[in-house]
C-alpha cells in the first residue's frame, strides 16, 4: 500500500498530459498571432486581388459574350433583311423576264404573221402572174388552133385583122360559158 500511496503522491506532482505547459501556450499564441498578421497583411490581399482579377475576367468574358451575341443577332437580322430584299429583287427580275418573254413572243408571232402574210401575198402574186402568163399562152395557142381549124373548114386563109377579131370573139364566148358554169 505504501507503494501505491507513493505512486499517487508522485502522480500529483506530474504534469497533466492533456494540459500543456504555460510557456507552450504563450509561444503558440505568439506564433499564431504572427502567422495571423502575415496571413492578414500578405496572403489575404493577394487572394483578394486574385479573386477580383478572376471576377473581372469573368465579367469581361460575359460582356464579350453578350456583345458577340448582340453582334450575331444584328448580323442575323441584317442577313434576313438582305435575304428578303434579294428574294424581292429576284421576284421582280423574274416578273420582268416573264414580261420580256411575253413581249418577245408577241414580237415573234407578229413577225411570223407578217412574214406569212408577205409570203402568201408573194405566192398569190406569183400564182396570178403565172395564171396570166398561162392564160396569155393558152389564148394565143387556142387562137392559133382556132384559125388553123377555121382555115381548114373554110378552105381559105385569113388575114391578121380578121383573124384577131374572130379569135377574140371565140375566147370571149369561152369565158362566158366558163362563167356560166
Amino acid at each position: 500500500m505504501l507503494s501505491s500511496a507513493l505512486r499517487m503522491a508522485d502522480e500529483e506532482h506530474l504534469p497533466n498530459p492533456l494540459l500543456p505547459a504555460f510557456y507552450d501556450i504563450l509561444w503558440s499564441a505568439v506564433v499564431f498571432v504572427v502567422l495571423l498578421l502575415i496571413f492578414w497583411k500578405v496572403v489575404l490581399p493577394r487572394m483578394q486581388a486574385l479573386l477580383d482579377e478572376r471576377s473581372a475576367a469573368i465579367e469581361g468574358g460575359i460582356k464579350k459574350a453578350e456583345e458577340a451575341q448582340a453582334e450575331a443577332a444584328a448580323a442575323l437580322e441584317s442577313y434576313n433583311t438582305q435575304l428578303a430584299e434579294a428574294r424581292a429583287e429576284a421576284s421582280v427580275i423574274k416578273e420582268k423576264a416573264r414580261a420580256d418573254a411575253s413581249k418577245i413572243e408577241a414580237d415573234l408571232k407578229a413577225r411570223a404573221t407578217e412574214d406569212a402574210a408577205r409570203i402568201t401575198a408573194q405566192a398569190q402574186q406569183r400564182i396570178e402572174q403565172e395564171r396570166q402568163a398561162a392564160f396569155s399562152s393558152l389564148k394565143s395557142e387556142v387562137g392559133t388552133l382556132a384559125l388553123d381549124l377555121s382555115e381548114k373548114v373554110v378552105g381559105e386563109s385569113m388575114d391578121d385583122s380578121r383573124s384577131a377579131g374572130i379569135v377574140d370573139r371565140f375566147l370571149a364566148d369561152l369565158e362566158r360559158e366558163g362563167a356560166n358554169r
